[in-house]
């Protein structure tokens, strides 16, 4: 049984009530729930995310290398799990002593899972080539660039920047959870996922490698740009990390050309669709760069991050989420990945909404709300797909337990 993902439920749950809330203190239905901004968002990453990311890729990495499944790690995942309830308590209330404790604790885990990937290494007999174009390396430079987030996240509470010399610390830190942790651990999926839900290899195989460099030296520029304050660092960054995004997603789409029926399957377009949403703050940043006039920089700097990860993060975990709960709880079923064409509508029109009210700012609150009404309807039938699938689960182990005690002992 895999508590990761039963802590995932339970954090998809919760983001489905603070989406909720979003939208009805938009309208100011819910005034004494303001400022929860940051605790939405790190349910989602912090919570939802982790959880899926410190379970998984133990796992995926032994199935690629041909090794047996790994023991479950207790050490990891307590220390992850108190760290993130300490964070959750910690952040809305803006107490040091939990914040500090939480992201060492965080840190500590994300640490150890670090040192447990780096010590896997290919069964014998395996295949050199492909035991090389796996998601591990992306798993270990993404999950080294969340260290580097949890020092930049708690470091805003305790006045850190300082001694740092990070200029702006909070685009730095969501740049780094963002471009290094998250673009990194997606790209690493997608590569080991792939074979299982498309049928198929992916296109070049061969440019996993130079798509990890692109990619890693990309989150790099994008990390010292606000850091240095330099856009000598952070336009080289982008241009590298939407070349490496670019690249992994022709890698994706390429095989499924012609075959419409992967075309007909909502999961599909919940994992390209959700790449629009990475993108749009990449094509609209050179406006806020130069200045350019009526671009509201200060706005979209404040909001752009929600519809990142609604848009983005959130909605392609809408599609592997339940890809990953099935492998794990129904072994027995063929995996497939999830989402329903109401979820894949309304995620995507909850980010244009988002979006439009930034530049349409006397019909921001209500914009605001209609996108976080979509977003909250969007999860709704995700987190019910989860919990179906984990109580099915827990039946069939359940049944299991029963029919071994059935059997007579020798």
């Amino acid at each position: 049984m895999n508590l990761y993902y039963l802590m995932t439920t339970l954090f998809v749950g919760a983001a489905v009530l603070t989406a909720a809330d979003a939208s009805l203190t938009s309208l100011n239905l819910l005034p004494w729930f303001t400022g929860l901004r940051w605790l939405r968002i790190h349910l989602i990453t912090l919570g939802a995310m982790t959880e899926v990311i410190f379970g998984t890729l133990p796992q995926l990495v032994a199935i690629r290398y041909g090794r047996p499944r790994p023991a479950f790690r207790w050490d990891i995942w307590l220390t992850l799990n108190i760290g993130i309830l300490l964070l959750l308590v910690g952040i809305p209330i803006m107490n040091e002593a939990l914040i500090y404790a939480g992201g060492t604790l965080v840190f500590i885990a994300a640490g150890l899972l670090i040192a447990q990937l780096w010590g896997m290494r290919p069964a014998h007999g395996s295949n050199a080539s492909t035991a090389e174009h796996t998601g591990r390396p992306f798993y270990i430079v993404g999950l080294s660039f969340f260290l580097l987030g949890i020092l930049i996240g708690v470091g805003l509470w305790f006045n850190w920047a300082g001694w740092l010399r990070i200029s702006v610390p909070l685009e730095a830190h969501i740049h780094t959870n963002s471009w290094g942790l998250m673009s990194l651990v997606f790209a690493g999926l997608l590569i080991d996922t792939y074979p299982s839900w498309a049928g198929r290899p992916l296109a070049w195989p061969r440019s996993i490698r130079p798509i990890l460099w692109l990619m890693s030296f990309g989150a790099l520029g994008l990390v010292l740009g606000p850091w240095l304050n330099s856009r000598w660092f952070l336009v080289p960054g982008l241009l590298l990390h939407q070349t490496a995004t670019f690249w992994l997603l022709l890698n994706v789409v390429k095989p499924l050309v012609g075959d419409r029926r992967m075309f007909a399957k909502p999961g599909v377009w919940h994992v390209l669709t959700s790449y629009l949403w990475i993108s749009a703050p990449v094509m609209v940043a050179p406006l806020i760069l130069l200045s350019v006039r009526g671009i509201p920089g200060p706005t979209i700097e404040a909001n752009a991050p929600q519809a990142l990860i609604y848009g983005w993060v959130f909605q392609f975990g809408f599609a592997m989420f339940p890809f990953l709960f099935r492998r794990a709880f129904l072994p027995d079923e063929p995996a497939r990945l999830g989402g329903n064409w109401f979820s894949l509508a309304a995620v995507n029109l909850g980010g244009i909404f988002l979006w439009v009210s930034i530049f349409i700012e006397p019909l921001g609150p209500t914009l605001h709300a209609i996108a976080y009404g979509l977003w909250t309807a969007a999860i709704i039938p995700i987190a019910i797909e989860l919990w179906q699938i984990a109580r099915r689960g827990l039946t069939r182990l359940d049944t299991l337990s029963e029919r071994a005690a059935e059997v007579p002992a020798d």
